[in-house]
């Protein structure tokens, strides 16, 4: 009997095919709608492969319908929807997508800040309500990025690419990390500073980091109050790193200017969140290391990694090795 590979989002043609030389696939038919929650623990009773997207929880549920599962291959670089001890226990590998998205991703998270400060957004709809009757010499103005201060919440792959792209824009780059990464301050130029620090002397706060017990609700109430009243939030990272109520509160008390989120706690957004009804906050749908070609690349390394593990070679990007 041929191993059998879950897919638990519609992938392009060309990736199924290569995973039908290995193995039998099963594959969920849509790429926006994720697969039912019943549906996938049904169909992956006799999966040895599941690739799965940050929708699918893998928890205690899952194992027990999967049991014969060897391997979680994930289509992400994070990896929050994994229970990661009880997978070591089952003897079962996690794989992720790092390094293939670290640039793309970066690249939207400083489109991100470049929109918000210069108020893009605004003043798109400006012109698509006709309210564009006439010049004036503070029409929409916005913040310059050129020789500000940003500061960076994790300075990983991510964060590092991030602080690249500043060094064009001759900007003043403040990290803050669990340790210090004294080849980047060399190499970048960046510059470590406490958390208090580095929210106090931003002008714009960027959170790069991946989501853990100790990174999530970090920016909260205490941690916009310490912002400066101009200072714009930037979210790369995860939506769990928020208190939303709270970023509401500190850009409607003026505590700070405004943000700008590629993630929010529960995605997709709802209609009637209240982010969705304030021009200071810019929302984009999960969409950080959306290109073709990385994602291309990033479905590649899944394929490539669940015919390792299905071959009962080490996979490529092991979280739990």
């Amino acid at each position: 009997m041929r191993d059998k590979i879950l897919v638990a989002r519609l992938l392009p043609q060309e990736f199924i095919d290569q995973m039908k030389q290995f193995a039998e696939v099963d594959v969920w038919d849509s790429e926006l709608e994720p697969m039912p929650r019943e549906e996938f623990l049904k169909r992956s009773k006799e999966a040895t492969v599941v690739i799965t997207t940050l929708s699918e929880k893998i928890d205690q549920s899952f194992f027990d319908s999967a049991t014969n599962v060897k391997g979680v291959v994930n289509l992400a670089v994070g990896y929050d929807n994994i229970d990661l001890e009880l997978a070591k226990s089952k003897g079962v590998i996690v794989t992720n997508t790092p390094d293939v998205l670290t640039e793309t991703t970066a690249e939207l998270g400083f489109t991100l800040m470049l929109t918000a400060a210069r108020r893009i957004v605004e003043a798109v709809e400006y012109v698509k309500d006709g309210k564009w009757q006439s010049w004036g010499p503070y029409l929409l103005a916005g913040q310059d990025i050129h020789g500000s201060t940003v500061g960076v919440y994790g300075m990983g792959s991510i964060g590092e690419a991030f602080a690249r792209r500043l060094k064009g824009f001759n900007c003043n780059v403040l990290y803050h990390n669990r340790s210090r990464k004294e080849k980047a301050e060399q190499e970048l130029g960046v510059t470590y500073k406490s958390m208090d620090d580095l929210l106090t002397e931003s002008d714009f706060v960027v959170c790069t980091a991946p989501l853990t017990e100790e990174t999530k609700g970090k920016f909260n109430k205490e941690t916009f109050s310490k912002m400066k009243s101009s200072a714009i939030f930037v979210n790369i990272g995860r939506g769990g790193h928020v208190i939303e109520s709270d970023l509401i509160e500190a850009i409607k008390q003026n505590e700070i200017r405004g943000a700008a989120l590629d993630v929010v706690e529960n995605e997709p957004i709802a209609n009637d969140h209240p982010f969705l009804n304030m021009d200071e906050i810019i929302v984009v749908p999960h969409i950080g290391s959306s290109s073709i070609e990385t994602r291309n690349n990033m479905v590649q390394l899944c394929v490539d990694n669940a015919e390792k593990i299905i071959n009962g070679d080490s996979p490529i990007t092991p979280v739990n090795k």
